[in-house]
């Protein structure tokens, strides 16, 4: 099953301890620790819990009551461990998508007190190699904007990268 970054991003927090989805969802939502990043709105807090209980990557632990409605408690499977650990080191493949996937896995290496430093190199990686791509033969017309845009927005996301990288070794 294919997720998608508000079922990651889910995933990752049950990573950090096993929550329920009010908990998840206070975390994701616009004032929230993540939420600043990557908001995730509560329905789609519930639906990433049900999808990812489908998946067997996160399993009910328990259920706590109290005043309001129950709630249940999720933790990660064996697979969902393996499955977030692994996601939080691959890069972005796309350019457009380094304002979302690329700041909320920082966000979430950073609570975890995780070294960021294989993200970063993969994802350095990846930006070379669109900047190298799209910084030759433009073309003309509107091809030669656009292709001028990608090159302008790799390259910037690339010394971004390339800044986190060097402030990471000091």
């Amino acid at each position: 099953m294919a997720l998608a970054l508000p079922e990651w991003t889910v995933l990752a927090l049950l990573r950090e301890e096993p929550r329920h989805g009010f908990a998840v969802a206070a975390l994701t939502a616009s004032d929230g620790a993540l939420g600043r990043v990557w908001s995730v709105p509560r329905p789609m807090v519930y639906r990433a819990l049900g999808r990812l209980e489908e998946a067997e990557l996160i399993t009910p632990l328990t259920v706590e009551s109290g005043p309001g409605p129950q709630r249940t408690v999720y933790d990660l499977t064996d697979t969902g461990r393996a499955s977030v650990d692994e996601w939080l080191h691959k890069p972005a493949e796309h350019v457009r998508q380094l304002r979302s996937h690329l700041l909320v896995k920082l966000a979430l290496l950073h609570r975890r007190a995780l070294d960021p430093a294989d993200l970063l190199h993969a994802q350095r990686a990846v930006l070379a190699r669109v900047v190298a791509a799209t910084g030759t033969d433009r073309g003309d017309g509107f091809d030669a904007v656009l292709l001028a845009w990608r090159h302008t927005n790799a390259s910037a996301a690339l010394r971004f990268v390339d800044d986190l990288v060097a402030g990471a070794t000091r």
